[in-house]
């Protein structure tokens, strides 16, 4: 099929500097939560294999697929539930998008956004908020823009 016999010289092999410029942050999170991290930012991710017991804190934005029983601080950072996640916890983060399910109470300084496959059951306490059609929340929403201005 190929008319012309590749040679080792037609072929180039990605350069290191080229591959360091992926981050994690645009493989694991959904397209419209990769908006919010920019490249600069540095993110984690919890698998879906993956069960915690006990707090989770971090100076990074932080991608959950797993099992969390515990308080997650990330203050001053954006927690992704993903959707196969099952949170029995205590959330503060700067941003909280919700994909899968949390069982506790959110904190966050900017936005919640529960999307149409995302479950809350607790109180929400942010500045904005953001819940789809079809989305399930159930609890009390605190929301005042001026407190959180820094």
């Amino acid at each position: 099929m190929w008319s012309k016999q590749q040679t080792p010289t037609d072929t180039q092999a990605p350069s290191p500097s080229s591959a360091s410029n992926v981050t994690s942050a645009s493989t694991a999170a959904p397209a419209f939560a990769r908006s919010a991290v920019s490249a600069s930012r540095s993110s984690a991710r919890l698998g879906s294999s993956l069960q915690i017991k006990g707090e989770i804190s971090g100076s990074e934005d932080l991608q959950i697929d797993g099992i969390v029983e515990g308080p997650i601080f990330l203050d001053g950072h954006a927690l992704t539930v993903g959707t196969t996640a099952q949170l029995n916890s205590e959330i503060q983060a700067s941003e909280v998008v919700v994909f899968g399910k949390v069982v506790g109470n959110v904190h966050a300084r900017g936005r919640v956004e529960i999307t149409r496959d995302g479950s809350i059951t607790g109180d929400l306490d942010c500045a904005r908020i953001s819940i789809e059609d079809g989305a399930h929340f159930k609890g009390r929403i605190e929301i005042d823009p001026a407190r959180f201005k820094a």
